[in-house]
């Protein structure tokens, strides 16, 4: 895209990112690095958009830095200290199964690169890989998912496991009624069936370990952002989160089908 029509706007450092450096926002758009995954990606949100789905923002292309151009979406980030509803959780699953749903259209290129975090062979569409509370943005007239540099090939149930650990959240030796009920919401915005919950606890746990064993051998091959990421300690959550959802699988599972806990 041309930049002539931002010349005069000054560019300010975003705050948040855990993988890409240097987000900053220019105007009304958000300027990060290109990877190779760039097309692919911004190619994937355009069909998104196209089919209805507007809970992402609007790719604008590469500006005449090399950086990619995105929409920028005002409002805070889900994490940023509001206490959220069992109706805000709902709402949540409702956008993630409308990506699904949109995603199932979208043909992949033979030549599109993705940005495969974790080699699994079980491609079902692609997923954003990161609906997680730091990325959803919570703005007055819509909510919006950010950073889909992650986006690849996945499962609906890979995707949504990640939501599933971290909306409620699950924190290690946590108030498990209390995270059991926050899921229960968010699975009941998605839709998804009781009969598939021992599969996704399954998945929450796997999900967890493999986040942990990404973050440690990234560190121990000096690799970035992950290096830096395991200095920040955050490998010591989700070892022991991974750990406390096996412990407690059977009573979850429970948990989730009676439907305790949930709220207005």
């Amino acid at each position: 895209m041309s930049d002539s029509a931002f010349a005069s706007e000054p560019e300010e450092i975003l705050r948040g990112g855990n993988t890409a450096a240097s987000v900053v926002r220019r105007g009304t758009t958000v300027r990060k690095p290109v990877t190779p995954s760039t097309p692919a990606v911004q190619g994937f949100v355009r069909h998104l958009r196209a089919v209805g789905f507007q809970a992402a923002p609007e790719p604008l292309g590469v500006d005449d830095e090399g950086r990619q151009v995105w929409e920028y979406v005002s409002g805070p980030l889900w994490h940023d200290g509001k206490t959220h509803s069992s109706s805000d959780l709902r709402r949540v699953g409702a956008i993630i199964r409308e990506l699904h749903e949109a995603a199932a259209s979208f043909e992949m290129p033979e030549s599109a690169r993705w940005n495969m975090r974790y080699a699994r062979n079980d491609h079902e569409l692609v997923c954003h890989n990161d609906l997680a509370p730091w990325n959803l943005v919570c703005g007055e007239d819509r909510w919006v998912f950010i950073d889909w540099d992650g986006t690849a090939p996945a499962t609906r149930l890979w995707d949504l496991a990640w939501s599933s650990l971290s909306f409620p959240p699950f924190e290690p030796e946590g108030d498990l009624a209390a995270a059991a009920g926050g899921l229960r919401a968010l699975l009941d915005g998605y839709g998804l069936d009781g009969s598939r919950y021992g599969e996704l606890i399954g998945l929450m746990v796997t999900r967890a370990r493999a986040e942990h064993d990404l973050i440690a051998e990234g560190a121990r091959e000096g690799q970035q952002p992950w290096a830096r990421l395991y200095d920040e300690g955050h490998h010591r959550y989700w070892g022991p989160v991974a750990d406390y959802v096996s412990g407690h699988a059977s009573a979850l599972e429970d948990l989730l089908k009676s439907g305790e806990g949930i709220g207005p």
